[in-house]
């Protein structure tokens, strides 16, 4: 809804081929975020929880508030919201000339590392099990961002400084 409004308030600004540039990425980086956020909340999100009132035992119940609960969904969900959209990104690093395939294939294992690092620091548990699945999926995505650089983005961004 925020995002809606936000739209709403630039899209009269904006010209006809602006327009055209700009829904085809607002579309593509809301369906991704979606998805991560499904992801997020689907797959990660119960072993997490799951790991972190783990600790019951005959002298300690864990009993968690509803704002931890609430604090662990939302930053889950924003955190693997946020990373789906590594594809979207680069396509417009890309098309603004930025990176291109080979630098990415280049630096693909510097890549790897910082995505390690991001999930270790994402995820809000110490064991492994759920930063690899913040890891894994920022691996993949990282190589889905290579294919949709070379198919997508070939050609810059035109239109943005001509006169109409």
């Amino acid at each position: 809804m925020i995002f809606y409004q936000i739209w709403r308030f630039i899209a009269p600004g904006l010209y006809r081929h602006e327009r055209r540039v700009i829904l085809p990425f607002t579309v593509i980086s809301t369906v991704f975020f979606i998805s991560g956020t499904a992801f997020g909340y689907f797959i990660v999100f119960p072993p997490a929880f799951k790991f972190l009132v783990g600790y019951n035992n005959e002298f300690l119940t864990s009993l968690p508030a509803i704002s931890e609960y609430f604090s662990l969904a939302l930053r889950l969900l924003i955190a693997f919201g946020i990373i789906f959209e590594m594809p979207v990104m680069m396509v417009f690093l890309a098309k603004a000339g930025l990176v291109s395939v080979s630098f990415l294939n280049k630096h693909r294992k510097y890549a790897i590392l910082l995505n390690f690092i991001i999930a270790a620091v994402l995820t809000p548990t110490p064991d492994i099990v759920n930063q690899m699945m913040m890891g894994i999926p920022l691996l993949v995505l990282y190589e889905v961002s290579v294919l949709a650089v070379w198919f997508f983005g070939r050609k810059p961004f035109s239109g943005f400084d001509e006169k109409v």
